[in-house]
């Protein structure tokens, strides 16, 4: 199962992971991107859908706190939220330290910042504390400082890998399940109030949002070019444009990861997946 990034849209694996479970599938393997990756090691410490949902309940609004002198210092910020209180709730969340105390294998992308190069943690790449690489995979720059694993810097996996698909390729499986509640070109056009941030902020997401839609359309399109992969059952849950950090949303980010992939789902047993 691959796990995309998303913010607090990936709640919407836990949906998806109901659905499988209705089906009848059990995932292996998991891959994960900045949230995705969370919800990977959840599922991949042996979560069931149900669990998982118990669990992400205290996952409120606190866990999203501004740097009290972002504004002040404005450029010269270092970022505009604390790592602290996303760091202690990634602790309460995880009950596992270490990869290996995971039921299934768990492979994490992150990429260097001082390479750019996309890195992997876990069963498909190197060894490192388990919550040190789960930061430093959500940890997308201006809004979380870098993680720091082994004296280099890290930063979210989705700067490469939104959906870290080339990474799953590297395992023999007999069917992937991707699910990807990131930024797109079908995002559905916010409504309502502005965001509340700094114009320069709203326009860095907006550039962000377009990179990382490309790069997913590539990776997609690479996937299904390239002889020998295994059937992919991609699942894209509606998402709305802006709502990265809207974990007042959480309920339904999960009950759209459910209807897509039961959609998902019938389409590869019509023969259209």
């Amino acid at each position: 199962m691959v796990c995309g990034g998303g913010g607090a849209k990936a709640a919407a694996h836990v949906g998806a992971l109901r659905a499988l479970e209705e089906a009848g599938l059990a995932p292996t393997q998991f891959y994960g991107t900045s949230m995705g990756s969370v919800f990977a090691t959840l599922f991949a410490g042996g979560a069931t859908s149900a669990q998982a949902m118990e669990r992400i309940a205290g996952f409120g609004p606190g866990v999203i706190k501004t740097e009290p002198f972002a504004i002040i210092r404005g450029l010269w910020a270092r970022s505009l939220l604390q790592a602290g209180p996303f760091r202690a709730a990634l602790a309460g969340l995880i009950p596992e330290r270490r990869f290996a105390d995971l039921r299934h294998p768990l492979t994490v992308t992150t990429v260097a910042l001082d390479t750019g190069e996309l890195v992997l943690f876990g069963a498909g790449g190197a060894e490192a504390p388990l919550l040190d690489v789960l930061y430093a995979s959500c940890a997308l720059p201006l809004f979380l400082p870098p993680g720091e694993i082994a004296g280099r810097r890290y930063a979210d996996g989705g700067l490469r890998a939104v959906v870290p698909l080339e990474a799953a390729a590297t395992v023999p499986a007999r069917l992937v399940v991707a699910v990807d509640v990131g930024p797109g070109f079908d995002e559905i056009a916010q409504v309502g109030p502005p965001s509340g941030l700094p114009p320069v902020v709203d326009v860095h997401n907006e550039a962000l949002g377009i990179l990382m839609a490309g790069q997913t359309v590539t990776a997609r399109a690479l996937w299904q070019a390239t002889p020998g992969r295994p059937p992919l059952v991609y699942v894209r849950p509606a998402t709305r444009r802006g709502s990265t950090f809207r974990v007042d949303q959480v309920q339904s980010y999960v009950e759209q990861g459910y209807i897509a992939t039961r959609a998902a789902l019938a389409g590869l047993q019509s023969g259209g997946g």
